[in-house]
């Protein structure tokens, strides 16, 4: 099994700028995607954003320009820098990672989540 845990959220004012990051742990494996996911109350869970081994990222129209990804191979944590908030941005924030063991496609992983609050 692996593990990944989400930290960073909270409750933030509008234009806040917080960093979620998530760090994935467990026996030997390796990562390919690892990507953000959000569900805000009564919505369907959708793609934030993705980030290739290769370091390539790619983002929802929502947060474009504003929510940057990144990831630290070496440490196995992948990061989402939150900048110019909204309160549209409210949602549980779930990271997500494909895993390989061995040289063969495990599965997905997925946190359990990290509440962010944007007050307006």
């Amino acid at each position: 099994q692996v593990q990944l845990v989400e930290s960073g959220g909270g409750l933030v004012q509008a234009g806040g700028s917080p960093r979620l990051s998530c760090a994935a742990s467990g026996s030997i494996f390796s990562i390919n995607f690892m990507r953000w996911y959000r569900q805000a109350p009564g919505k369907q869970r959708e793609l934030v954003a993705v980030i290739t081994s290769g370091g390539s990222a790619n983002y929802a129209d929502s947060v474009k320009g504003r929510f940057t990804i990144s990831r630290d191979n070496a440490k196995n944590t992948v990061y989402l820098q939150m900048n110019s908030l909204k309160p549209e941005d409210t949602a549980v924030y779930y990271c997500n990672a494909d895993v390989t063991r061995g040289g063969k496609y495990d599965r997905d992983y997925w946190g359990q989540g990290t509440q962010v609050t944007v007050s307006s």
